[in-house]
């Protein structure tokens, strides 16, 4: 019975986290998709002969990019199941 209620408590801790990563993408790419008009506008209004702007852009996309990676391709799963693996050794 309290390896059935812990086991609901680490699934509430699990999804918890989860959420945490999901609140942190999505945070991070309204911020990214909110910026970007403003960094066109900044430019056209001081000096539009340079386009300036793409390289913040390019470089915060790449970002954008790689935490979408990390957050829905790899996530926690791959460090469970090396845990897992490491646990299962150590018992035989």
């Amino acid at each position: 019975m309290v390896e059935s209620n812990l086991s609901e408590e680490q699934k509430y801790l699990e999804a918890k986290d989860r959420m945490e990563e999901l609140k942190k993408f999505y945070t991070h790419l309204i911020t990214y998709l909110a910026f970007v008009p403003v960094f066109v506008a900044i430019n056209y209004f001081t000096y539009w002969g340079y386009k300036w702007f793409w390289f913040p852009i390019i470089g915060w996309g790449i970002s954008v990019f790689i935490h979408t990676i990390f957050t829905f391709v790899m996530g926690k799963g791959w460090e469970k199941k090396k845990i897992n693996q490491y646990m299962e050794d150590d018992k035989f």
